[in-house]
């Protein structure tokens, strides 16, 4: 099945960014790749007062993708509640993937301020994905205050750790009733995997796929990854056991 977020259907469970690639065009090759429908772009990083200047917007089809503005950069309720209101007012979207940074070494979000900034967004009408750390009580109140789905990370912001607390995140996926996307920490294509194999409904990058030494292989390789790990959790794994079970039965056999 797709994606849906808000009533609205996405076919794929990728979503990437626009930042650190080399150029535009390679940024556009590997949306290309990745196959995704839904980027998401810095409100910060976008002109809006002169839109006769280049722009990352220039190299996104928006014929094929959804442009997801973010709130990069804002680390209280008010600025990012303003630059919210910013991007719809230019014509982006009424969909924000919202930010509020906490701290400025780990750039972990401010979940106070977070949740404050969605309760109002939400009464604005916008559709608000809130980036958050991996705690499901915070997750919960951002469920509780409309947010269409919560998006926990990883790992911190460009480390390309991977899943640092895949408990955490089980315990999301078990709780929440909206979305769970994983964003921020992956690395390479087996941690995007990881993440849906844990039950996330879509993973979010952007350093692992523009910092990758070939930015357009490596979207093709998260794009296979998502749709592998997807699969997997549909499928079902085995259980783990702490011996081994033969895989060829044994009744019937000589001796037996």
């Amino acid at each position: 099945m797709s994606l849906v977020i808000a009533n609205r259907t996405f076919r794929s469970r990728l979503v990437v960014g626009t930042g650190r690639y080399p150029s535009f065009a390679v940024m556009a090759a590997a949306h290309a790749a990745a196959d995704a429908d839904m980027v998401t772009v810095a409100v910060r990083r976008v002109n809006l007062s002169d839109r006769s200047q280049e722009s990352v917007l220039d190299y996104i089809d928006r014929d094929r993708i959804f442009i997801l503005p973010n709130t990069a950069g804002c680390y209280t309720a008010d600025e990012a509640v303003r630059t919210a209101r910013l991007a719809r007012e230019a014509g982006l979207s009424n969909w924000i993937k919202l930010e509020v940074i906490g701290d400025e070494a780990t750039l972990f979000p401010d979940n106070e301020a977070l949740i404050a900034a969605t309760h109002t967004l939400v009464k604005e009408g916008f559709v608000v994905l809130p980036y958050t750390n991996d705690d499901p009580i915070a997750c919960r109140k951002l469920e509780d205050a409309g947010a269409a789905a919560v998006m926990p990370l990883g790992a911190p912001i460009g480390s390309g750790l991977g899943i640092q607390n895949p408990n955490t995140l089980r315990i999301i996926r078990e709780r929440t009733r909206v979305p769970l996307i994983v964003d921020a920490g992956v690395g390479t294509a087996s941690d995007a995997a990881f993440a849906m194999e844990l039950g996330a409904d879509a993973v979010l990058m952007n350093t692992a796929i523009a910092g990758a030494q070939d930015p357009v292989a490596m979207a093709e390789a998260m794009r296979h990854a998502v749709l592998a790990g997807r699969l997997a959790y549909t499928a079902g794994r085995i259980p783990r056991r702490m011996y081994a079970t033969a895989s060829s039965p044994v009744e019937g056999m000589v001796g037996r």
